[in-house]
């Protein structure tokens, strides 16, 4: 992982025994990996991504991961929380809420054309100037009113991170593919309230990541864990889980 161009990190509540636990992944172009881990703390992605990482990681804005490679923060995220300046009293906020609203929409629309190949990644980040430069400026007025300094200060010193999908090309504007990772993990845990232990920890995370990384690379999970058994009684090497990458 410390070597990938870009990945994307997320994680969501669960239980080991009595004590909280958390469900990471990080997401590459062509595997997953999962880690249940008893911390929410930076040493988790520490562990995975080292301190050598120099790529783009998608996150949402929590500060366990602000040190490590280049961030770009999700815009699914900022989304609901421009909703969430809709839905205050104050019409200052309410304002800026559908200002800013009105810009992302604006900017997905580009997006999506760059999706489906009929814009440029070149001529998207043209376009996209005056958006930028419009948001950015939203976010600076915001920055001085008493009312919305709180939301607006750091997204403004840290606005670098709201474009690296428009400077670096490969990289996507939302942390979805993280998310959508995830969303089995999650139907687990309400089913089974989580884990009892450590061991039966490293078992769901390992199972987790070998089916997300199969369904990535479009393998049969089944057929994969079965020859990894059988190559486990014969005292053979399990078959790459990168084999055909």
């Amino acid at each position: 992982m410390p070597g990938e161009a870009v990945l994307n990190g997320d994680e969501s509540p669960t239980k080991e025994g009595l004590a909280k636990a958390w469900t990471w992944t990080f997401v590459a172009a062509t595997f997953s990996v999962f880690a249940l881990r008893t911390s929410r703390k930076a040493q988790v992605v520490l562990e995975f991504l080292g301190d050598s990482f120099t790529g783009v990681l998608g996150c949402d804005r929590a500060k366990m991961y602000w040190a490590f490679g280049r961030l770009q923060w999700c815009w699914a995220h900022l989304l609901r929380d421009f909703q969430s300046l809709i839905d205050r009293p104050c019409p200052v906020a309410r304002r800026l809420g559908h200002d800013l609203q009105r810009q992302t929409r604006a900017m997905f629309e580009l997006w999506n054309r760059v999706r489906d190949g009929t814009l440029s990644h070149k001529a998207f980040g043209e376009q996209m100037i005056p958006i930028r430069s419009e948001v950015e400026a939203l976010l600076l007025r915001g920055k001085f009113d008493p009312k919305l300094r709180g939301f607006c200060s750091e997204l403004w010193k840290y606005r670098a991170r709201l474009w690296t999908f428009v400077d670096v090309e490969g990289v996507e504007p939302t942390n979805n593919a993280a998310e959508r990772a995830l969303r089995p993990a999650v139907i687990w845990r309400k089913l089974c309230f989580g884990t009892q232990s450590a061991q039966g920890s490293r078992f769901v995370e390992r199972m987790l990541t070998v089916i997300e990384t199969c369904r990535q690379q479009k393998r049969n999970s089944f057929d994969w864990m079965t020859q990894a058994v059988q190559a486990h009684f014969a005292k053979e090497k399990a078959p790459s889980l990168l084999a055909r990458v």
